[in-house]
């Protein structure tokens, strides 16, 4: 396999004075789901932030199939971004508006904004955004109003979003930290069969390591900003969780 991801000594200091990165290497092959694991404040949601270059790094460096996306601007960064769906915690949804029409915004990045206020998404679109909702198993909820929605259709709304860009890459950030255990397993077997069936490649955050264990093909673990662990989920013994997470931490299931 190719890598489509190479991170080089990335490090990122926040104006306040916060390091949450520090030197980090890894690289990502197309088609991985890669799941990124640590202590909330590791660096996690800022790693994947920079992916999508939706912040730079005080240093170092992030290639996309071999380009040098650091510090790339204009159209270089729109065509991007465009490549890379994104995933929030908090879904990140237009409550008042319906679903079909969240989904829609998804292709924003093609179709431009004065487009879409207009009304004017393409057919295509239109059936995309219903192919997409159908594959997340909520297309019967299209005309619905999005905050009449459960969190976990919710989020399987963001994950349709996120599809509507054709990604060759999707970032998720703690995609099911605000679900119950049932629904997690609903939204991560959404993004595994987007993965497997799509051959789309998945660098998801999570907390849980029964779900690492189920979902991931291969894991990277962050501790106070740094890469203290690159591996198979099977190879994260009862060591390894202590040094990740401390001494003191108590592993919990997601059945």
């Amino acid at each position: 396999m190719a890598s489509l991801i190479e991170v080089k000594n990335l490090s990122h200091t926040y104006p306040n004075g916060f390091t949450a990165l520090k030197n980090v290497s890894f690289s990502v092959e197309e088609g991985e789901f890669l799941v990124v694991i640590g202590l909330s404040g590791s660096g996690k949601s800022t790693l994947l932030r920079i992916l999508n270059r939706l912040i730079e790094p005080t240093s170092g460096n992030v290639f996309f199939k071999g380009l040098d996306v650091t510090r790339i601007e204009g159209d270089e960064l729109r065509t991007h971004r465009g490549q890379i769906g994104m995933i929030f915690q908090h879904f990140n949804l237009i409550g008042r508006h319906s679903v079909i029409s969240n989904v829609l915004y998804g292709s924003l990045g093609r179709t431009g904004t004065l487009q879409s206020i207009s009304g004017g998404f393409s057919k295509p679109d239109v059936q995309l955004a219903k192919e997409s909702l159908l594959r997340v198993g909520i297309a019967d909820k299209a005309e619905n109003r999005a905050d009449s929605l459960s969190g976990g259709q919710q989020q399987r709304v963001a994950i349709a979003r996120a599809l509507m860009q054709r990604p060759r890459m999707l970032l998720a950030d703690e995609p099911v930290a605000s679900l119950d255990p049932a629904t997690s397993h609903s939204v991560m077997n959404y993004l595994e069969q987007i993965n497997k069936e799509q051959g789309t490649t998945v660098i998801c955050n999570l907390h849980f390591l029964s779900l690492v264990r189920k979902y991931a093909t291969r894991v990277v673990a962050l501790k106070a900003g740094e890469l203290v662990f690159e591996g198979k989920p099977d190879a994260i013994t009862e060591e390894w969780f202590k040094a990740i997470y401390g001494e003191d931490a108590i592993e919990v299931e997601i059945r």
